[in-house]
């Protein structure tokens, strides 16, 4: 769909009976109305990159770090940790009052089981088990890393908020195969999950888990901090469209909506009922994705040809608007704008003026023979729906023979499986996007990887990379981790992994009598109605 017909779409929808004020709020003193931007399907956050199975983590496990605006990690369920032995052992410690929700106590025991757990599904916890010579739980209190090397990126490891969280679970469950989900969701976290009140593609009820001790100090951002539950009970109700949220939140029959989507902007800003805030200034970044196993994408140089017709400035725009500049950044590399490891080096063939031409003659120079490429876009997403069209415009004035295959996202998924060329139902690019904080550092950024068969579709095979990558978990410092950052950059505009298409701001929107919302994504910990 493209921007203005998202407009006139949702325009028409919210001059509906249904925008008018509600006379009833649906909401009361103790209880949280939200809107999030999809239906929660998978519940055991280390089984799935999906962004809302990770908000859901984050109700109802606790992690043994959390993560501050300055994306470094600070103790959550520890008190703390010693290092010793020239950064070969630690010894972190479980915080005194920490409880499951079946109201028996955490143990170290619980967290070994549950880091081995995470650390087999996990890129950062796959590079951490990987020095680890011991992990035991020596006492009930007491986390022991005994490792063949220093890895003084521990604590990050264990408490990025990226995907997939590492989530502190009992024994019995975090000993469930990592390939399949837990049987029952029992956590330590600040909230309960109730699953006899679950409504799959309609609706996710919490409540407030009263065992729950907060901490007592640290920066309340992110993950990190005191978690303070104001709200006996949090209501996640899945609405079938942007607009038809939009409307439960204007109407007052919802307190809080994930995603302000863009084209809705203009309209929310006008109530003063309506707050309007980003949260997450590391926002989403986009990127079209290839396939290096299959024809064309299988030629470095047919990559790099493209680089002259990747235009993100027309992308974020598709997405935004043209006049919400503020809403997203250009140029982006491999890392997110705005990150440590972010900079511009190597990013000249994404500046300037975009050129056609040169990108024809170095397609043909390439040996580009005019082979179908089977682009696919996820329809179902708003986000992608509107780049996605935009790319392949590009594509196709470059002079490639592009198909759409325009598809709900979970079925472009299942086809995104598949290794074998396009005549036997295989696919040559997708659209899609991530949070800023999963492009943040080489650990946990799976589409850099080039690990081939073994790694991310599209099975990128780019040693260079992968050294550059093993280089950088042991680097001293972090003007040495950036120093690699711009060498793994470089060589992955040479390799050409993915076209980032840019990184935009997605807004929330929420009631005016909500206070004290939590920067990063959204979390539900302070929060608070004003009286």
């Amino acid at each position: 769909m493209q921007r203005r017909s998202l407009l006139a779409a949702t325009g028409a929808a919210l001059t509906s009976p249904l925008a008018a004020p509600s006379a009833a709020r649906a909401q009361s003193a103790t209880t949280l109305k939200f809107t999030p931007q999809q239906d929660l399907v998978t519940l055991d956050p280390v089984t799935t990159t999906a962004y809302i199975s990770r908000n859901h983590g984050y109700m109802v496990f606790d992690t043994l770090y959390g993560m501050d605006s300055k994306f470094q990690a600070v103790p959550q369920m520890v008190d703390g940790h010693t290092v010793e032995n020239d950064g070969r052992l630690w010894n972190l410690t479980l915080r005194d009052g920490l409880l499951w929700h079946n109201g028996e106590k955490v143990t170290a025991r619980d967290c070994v089981a549950s880091i081995r757990r995470w650390a087999k599904r996990d890129p950062f916890g796959e590079a951490l088990m990987a020095v680890t010579e011991e992990l035991s739980a020596p006492d009930d209190r007491t986390i022991r890393f005994r490792l063949k090397r220093p890895f003084p990126l521990l604590p990050l490891a264990l408490g990025k908020a990226s995907v997939p969280v590492c989530a502190m679970m009992p024994e019995h469950l975090a000993n469930t195969d990592p390939f399949r989900q837990v049987p029952e969701i029992i956590g330590s976290g600040p909230f309960r999950f109730k699953a006899d009140e679950r409504i799959p593609g309609a609706r996710v009820v919490y409540t407030k888990f009263e065992g729950y001790v907060p901490r007592r100090d640290g920066p309340r951002e992110w993950t990190a901090g005191p978690k303070v539950v104001n709200f006996d009970r949090v209501e996640w109700t899945v609405m079938p469209d942007s607009a038809t949220a939009t409307n439960a939140l204007l109407a007052g029959e919802a307190d809080w909506q994930e995603y302000a989507f863009h084209a809705l902007l203009p309209l929310m800003r006008r109530n003063r009922r309506v707050q309007v805030r980003v949260l997450d200034p590391t926002g989403f970044v986009g990127m079209v994705r290839v396939n290096h196993t299959q024809a064309p994408f299988n030629n470095p140089a047919i990559r790099r040809a493209l680089w002259s017709v990747i235009d993100q400035v027309s992308y974020m725009q598709a997405l935004v608007g043209p006049a919400e500049t503020s809403l997203y950044n250009t140029p982006l590399g491999f890392f997110g704008h705005g990150t440590p490891m972010a900079s511009t080096a190597g990013l000249e063939p994404l500046m300037g003026l975009r050129n056609v031409e040169k990108a024809r003659a170095d397609l043909q120079a390439a040996g580009y023979n005019g082979e179908k490429v089977l682009f696919m876009i996820p329809s179902t997403s708003e986000p992608n729906a509107l780049v996605g069209p935009v790319v392949v415009d590009s594509l196709q004035r470059a002079g490639m023979n592009v198909e759409v295959y325009s598809v709900e996202f979970n079925a472009m998924l299942q086809r995104r499986n598949r290794r074998g060329p396009v005549s036997e139902g295989g696919w040559s690019a997708f659209v899609t996007n991530w949070v800023g904080t999963d492009w943040l550092n080489p650990a946990g950024h799976i589409a850099l990887r080039g690990n081939g068969d073994a790694g991310y579709g599209g099975w990128a095979t780019m040693p260079r990379i992968e050294e550059l990558r093993n280089a950088w978990f042991e680097a001293p410092d972090l003007a040495s981790q950036q120093a690699i950052c711009r060498d793994i950059q470089v060589e992955a505009m040479r390799e050409v992994p993915y076209y980032p298409t840019g990184q935009y701001l997605m807004p929330t929107a929420f009631r005016s009598d909500i206070r004290d919302v939590n920067p990063g994504f959204c979390t539900f910990w302070n929060v608070r109605r004003q009286a």
